[in-house]
């Protein structure tokens, strides 16, 4: 058989039917009733008609990717968990605005496919749509080299839910003495990975750490985890939520706060991981740096009255810790 001359070109279109075979039927085990389409379509079709249901349906979209974390999960020959990692990050993206998800959608680019790691990132982004209730209706998957450096790849992906429109979060009672209750990340779920990479350039990702008790490949590839199954039937007692993403405490609270209150953070009020100190000393990072770049432990912070906050916390079958109050401000995280 005569080599194609796109094929030599470095985009090889066998390849990408390959991938589409060994991830059809991930893809289709999230699919409901409300797929239309899916696999091998021109676009993804949902049926909306459930939407009738809602007073006032208000669809929350939002787009994201896992940063450089990919490249530690290629440099580890890891990629399930980046699959997870997609999907879970734009899950609380738009929880934190009170939204049940509905659809995803992923894009995969490469510089040369490789059915099976390909296959296999998509096997993580389907089990985390499935676990929440959620379609992978459709996504795209490219070849493209010359613009990706040889066995590099980056992973990005899109979602859709849905919210009612007078639940949306925050809401507007927000007011001095609210408590802030931080739930356990999972690690450094997808943000800070290249500060992350600078610090550990030298060592071995297989390496046991003895203060972490496990590789360095476990503890900083753990998956982003998802706070929906367990915050969204608590969702008309929280006030507000905020995602601990990239720009940690100091730029993520601060999005979903008034114009007349601060946050006001107790350091100390939770147990900082072992990773965190790692870095720190290792990176000689400044602990205001820190709190800017890294979730110090806390994925998610829910703002509640403080009548509630006893109630809430008991809700939560989970360790979950006080670690801080709304004050009199203008709209600013104060650490102390």
């Amino acid at each position: 058989m005569t080599k194609s001359e796109y094929a030599s070109s470095g985009v090889d279109i066998d390849a990408g039917n390959r991938v589409v075979d060994l991830m059809k039927d991930a893809v289709r085990s999230t699919y409901t009733t409300s797929v239309l389409a899916g696999i091998g379509s021109f676009g993804g079709l949902f049926d909306a008609s459930a939407l009738k249901t809602f007073n006032q349906p208000v669809l929350v979209a939002s787009t994201d990717g896992v940063g450089t974390k990919v490249k530690l999960a290629a440099a580890a020959g890891r990629y399930r968990g980046i699959g997870h990692d997609i999907v879970n990050h734009c899950i609380n993206d738009i929880l934190v605005q009170g939204a049940r998800p509905l659809f995803f959608m992923d894009y995969f680019a490469t510089s040369k496919l490789n059915p099976e790691q390909t296959a296999e990132v998509v096997a993580g982004i389907a089990k985390a749509c499935k676990e929440a209730g959620m379609a992978l209706l459709g996504g795209e998957t490219a070849e493209m080299p010359g613009v990706y450096q040889p066995n590099e790849f980056d992973v990005a992906g899109t979602i859709v839910g849905v919210v009612e429109r007078d639940e949306i979060l925050p809401r507007q009672n927000l007011k001095a003495g609210d408590v802030l209750i931080g739930l356990k990340s999972s690690g450094p779920h997808t943000n800070g990975f290249s500060l992350i990479r600078k610090v550990f350039v030298n060592a071995s990702l297989e390496s046991v750490v003895p203060e972490l008790g496990c590789s360095l490949a476990d503890a900083l590839l753990a998956s982003h985890r998802s706070y929906y199954s367990v915050l969204y039937p608590l969702l008309p007692n929280i006030k507000a939520l905020a995602h601990i993403t990239g720009g940690g405490f100091s730029e993520n609270i601060p999005r979903v706060l008034s114009e007349n209150v601060n946050g006001n953070i107790h350091l100390g009020s939770w147990e900082i991981p072992p990773l965190w100190n790692l870095i720190q000393q290792k990176g000689n990072i400044s602990t205001d740096e820190m709190y800017r770049v890294f979730n110090m432990g806390i994925g998610m912070i829910a703002i509640v009255d403080k009548s509630q906050a006893a109630d809430f916390q008991k809700s939560i079958s989970e360790p979950t810790f006080v670690i801080g109050e709304l004050v009199d401000g203008e709209r600013k995280v104060i650490l102390n």
